[in-house]
């Protein structure tokens, strides 16, 4: 499995950056190989989880949907990793990252445009890891250049 990119990786993922729905034959044109090539390295990335081809979304441009930062604070800094997996895995999370500064961890949520969508997130989601000593919470009103990756309970109510 791939550890490192290499030149021909980085040109790939720049044009599946600037536009995920290329055909490998036209990724190949780009970045001087065979659709084939394209096809092989676009593999094995998928396999060693360096690359992930996926739908995304505006939430400014998309009503129903609400983004939130949650800043949290662990009581014990030894679990760092295990609360990272745990808050990961948490259906409403998009992403989130062990940090520098006021908060040990930082997740970036999606909600239903309900209020109680976040509220359910905060008490119930979070109470289930424990663990943690605080949060707090950020709700984005507006950003640009922000392309959502739907987690798994947003995805539920956009397939019924």
């Amino acid at each position: 499995m791939k550890t490192t990119l290499d030149v021909q990786d980085k040109k790939l993922i720049a044009e599946l950056t600037r536009d995920g729905q290329l055909s490998p034959g036209k990724i190949g044109d780009e970045i001087g190989v065979t659709a084939p090539t394209v096809r092989s390295r676009m593999k094995n990335l998928i396999a060693a989880g360096a690359l992930k081809v996926a739908g995304l979304i505006d939430p400014m441009k998309t009503k129903g949907l609400t983004v939130a930062l949650v800043g949290i604070s662990l009581h014990h800094h030894e679990l760092l990793g295990e609360k990272l997996d745990q808050i990961g895995s948490l259906p409403r999370v998009n992403w989130c990252a062990v940090v520098t500064g006021r908060y040990d961890i930082i997740v970036e949520i999606v909600c239903s445009d309900e209020i109680g969508d976040l509220y359910d997130f905060l008490d119930q989601d979070l109470s289930k890891v424990g663990g943690i000593s605080a949060s707090e919470s950020f709700v984005v009103m507006k950003s640009r250049r922000k392309w959502l990756f739907l987690p798994d309970a947003v995805l539920d109510g956009f397939s019924k």
